[in-house]
């Protein structure tokens, strides 16, 4: 037998050795972080203390704010201190915790966002039966469901990852410890206990994506039948960049964990890893605030001191 020497440490590689480049990611990662952190803590503030926002919908958007903040803080401060300090290791516990959170924000956010579909399809498509059925009861039932499907994902996945074997090695070429990168490096002959979790979330994944696509084909249909234009192009101004980002969340992240893992370092793997791991949160807060007049006139009145006076 040859002898095997268990992994204590993985060694993230997500960066180029190059010291330009190094800089140039550790910065753009930083702005980007910066701009998720202020925007998402700015809609957390605002739904909190605005007594008129304390409706289903921006109930659900400060769970998603929450979700967001908690999902980009999982990998990207860890990223930019690795580019910083040149230490591109983390702890095989740091791993584990990393894989266990990133799952549970993930799929919690995804459970969140086929939540809000709905909501948006109850408003637009049964306006008059809206608060019957999206009571504050029902709203906090889906988000207790959003955040413990999130979390026995997380379990199922990572204890089927890390009952593998590590014992050869330990480069990951990603910025976090990634699933698929995991399963490229183990020595585990047997990777049953990780593939069936990996079906089992692909499929809710999926059945999430067609539950949401159905949802907007019936707002968009019931959109058209409007007879003023001005409400068409403001549900559709609202509708539309929502989709887009899920649609970017989804599909980012299925080609991430479903495409064959190189053994080479790939910069497409790099980008997709980027796509659905700090676009959608960083563009959330521009969605949802800038393009929402109720959230604007909150936003002036936090910055006036009136919000906290009230």
């Amino acid at each position: 037998m040859k002898n095997k020497t268990a992994v204590t440490e993985f060694i993230l590689m997500g960066f180029s050795t190059n010291q330009n480049l190094y800089i140039l990611h550790s910065g753009l990662f930083a702005f980007i972080y910066l701009w998720a952190l202020i925007g998402n803590i700015l809609i957390i503030m605002i739904t909190t203390m605005d007594q008129h926002l304390h409706t289903p919908m921006y109930f659900f958007l400060k769970n998603l704010s929450i979700l967001d903040l908690c999902l980009i803080s999982t990998t990207v401060p860890k990223a930019i201190v690795n580019a910083l300090t040149h230490s591109n290791s983390i702890s095989f516990l740091g791993c584990v915790m990393q894989v266990f959170l990133f799952v549970l924000l993930a799929v919690a956010e995804l459970f969140l966002l086929t939540a809000m579909s709905f909501d948006r399809y109850a408003a637009i498509c049964h306006p008059l039966h809206y608060e019957v059925i999206m009571n504050m009861d029902t709203c906090m039932h889906m988000a207790a469901v959003a955040w413990l499907g999130g979390g026995l994902t997380a379990v199922m996945h990572t204890a089927g990852i890390f009952s593998l074997s590590f014992c050869g090695p330990n480069v990951l070429h990603q910025f976090f410890c990634s699933i698929p990168q995991l399963l490229a490096i183990s020595c585990s002959e047997n990777l049953v206990r990780e593939i069936v979790p990996i079906i089992i979330t692909v499929t809710l994944d999926f059945c999430c994506f067609i539950f949401i696509m159905v949802s907007y084909i019936y707002i968009f249909c019931t959109v058209k039948n409007v007879p003023s234009t001005e409400g068409q192009s403001r549900a559709y101004s609202t509708c539309l960049p929502h989709l887009v980002v899920v649609v970017l969340f989804l599909t980012t992240g299925f080609i991430a964990h479903l495409k064959p893992t190189s053994a080479y370092p790939s910069i497409s793997d790099i980008v997709i890893s980027v796509f659905y791991t700090m676009v959608p949160q960083t563009l959330n807060p521009i969605i949802y605030s800038l393009r929402n007049k109720a959230m604007k006139t909150a936003l002036c009145m936090l910055i006036e001191g009136k919000l906290i006076k009230k």
